[in-house]
């Protein structure tokens, strides 16, 4: 299975990190990167249009980040609502922030699509969890906590 995540994020170190957390991660992903909200939407109603190679790229997860100029994380999941081409999708979005701020949580949990506040920076351990919640079963075959091949190797030597 193929995952395609869309990374949002206007800290080009921060787009750079958390992309090769998911490369590491061991998973099959199709990742598109954007420092902008504007154009990650835009490439999102692009889908709309026409009908190329963008259209099997309709994002499985979306690692959001709240606070960007031009158009904030808030802004984008308004807009994201209103997409035609994604609205039916299973698309689970994840707001990723260095706020702890309470009301800062509050207003963009209660978005339909959002399914989570992750608190920056994303880690492999905060992936893998985002992973859990997209596909249960991914927290028992592929990602375990102790790996088991190891425990099995000593119990045998």
């Amino acid at each position: 299975m193929i995952v395609n995540i869309m990374l949002i994020d206007d800290n080009k170190i921060n787009l750079f990190v958390t992309q090769k957390i998911i490369e590491n991660s061991g998973i099959a992903a199709n990742i598109k990167s954007f420092d902008s909200a504007i154009v990650a939407l835009d490439f999102l109603k692009n889908i709309e249009e026409t009908n190329t190679f963008q259209t099997k790229f309709i994002p499985d997860i979306i690692l959001l980040d709240i606070n960007m100029p031009e158009m904030n994380g808030t802004q984008f999941l308004s807009a994201f609502n209103k997409v035609k081409s994604i609205q039916n999708s299973q698309t689970c979005i994840y707001i990723v922030s260095s706020s702890i701020d309470p009301e800062d949580i509050k207003s963009v949990t209660k978005e339909v699509n959002c399914k989570g506040y992750i608190e920056k920076p994303i880690t492999s351990e905060k992936f893998n969890k985002i992973l859990v919640n997209y596909r249960p079963y991914l927290g028992t075959y592929d990602y375990q906590e102790v790996d088991i091949n190891l425990d099995v190797m000593r119990k045998t030597s």
